[in-house]
């Protein structure tokens, strides 16, 4: 596993979104990288996988992710999600306050 398996590109950011979007981002995870396993607290995340393949976990329940898949963590609800393979693993990440 790399060094810092993920890199963030923010593409929208909290002033331009006028405070209504915490985050807007262009997410890589490196080859067997690992997004930790988190909880939101009064905010929602929507991942679209854009490239490479791996595992979602969403509220401890695993699920295959490729591209073209939309994943959504509710309020309160965790998720992560695991490169499973030697490319990286590109997707949007969007997160709403409540």
């Amino acid at each position: 596993m790399a060094d810092n398996p993920i890199t963030k590109e923010v593409l929208l950011n909290e002033e331009q979104m006028d405070g209504k979007i915490n985050l807007y981002a262009r997410v890589t995870v490196a080859p067997y990288g690992v997004l930790a396993c988190h909880t939101h607290h009064g905010e929602t995340e929507t991942y679209y996988i854009l490239s490479g393949q791996g595992v979602y976990n969403d509220n401890g329940e695993d699920r295959p992710a490729a591209p073209g898949d939309v994943f959504f963590c509710q309020d309160g609800g965790s998720h992560g999600l695991t490169n499973t393979s030697g490319e990286p693993l590109a997707f949007m990440a969007l997160i709403i306050r409540k």
